[in-house]
């Protein structure tokens, strides 16, 4: 199993409308082959920044969910992020 964590910064006056955007997120990923959960974090005391917290069987699984997730949503949802996501896999 992988952890992969993602942050997640919204542009100014998008907070709201980002963390709604993962929230949205959930029932894809979720249903998925081989992803184990997704939770959508806010930070504590900064309104514009998030986190994703996905458990995945694999690296490949979390790949292939990205690479089929469509692009024109993607898209859509570019004006709420300031800057672009970061994302790193742990182990546990």
């Amino acid at each position: 199993m992988i952890v992969r964590v993602g942050e997640f910064q919204a542009a100014p006056g998008q907070a709201e409308a980002l963390y709604q955007f993962l929230l949205s997120l959930a029932p894809y990923i979720q249903g998925s082959n081989g992803c184990l959960s997704y939770q959508v974090l806010r930070k504590e005391g900064e309104v514009n920044e998030f986190a994703v917290i996905e458990r995945w069987d694999s690296v490949e699984h979390h790949q292939l969910s990205v690479k089929g997730f469509p692009p024109e949503q993607m898209q859509a949802a570019m004006p709420l992020f300031d800057a672009a996501p970061k994302g790193t896999y742990y182990r546990e």
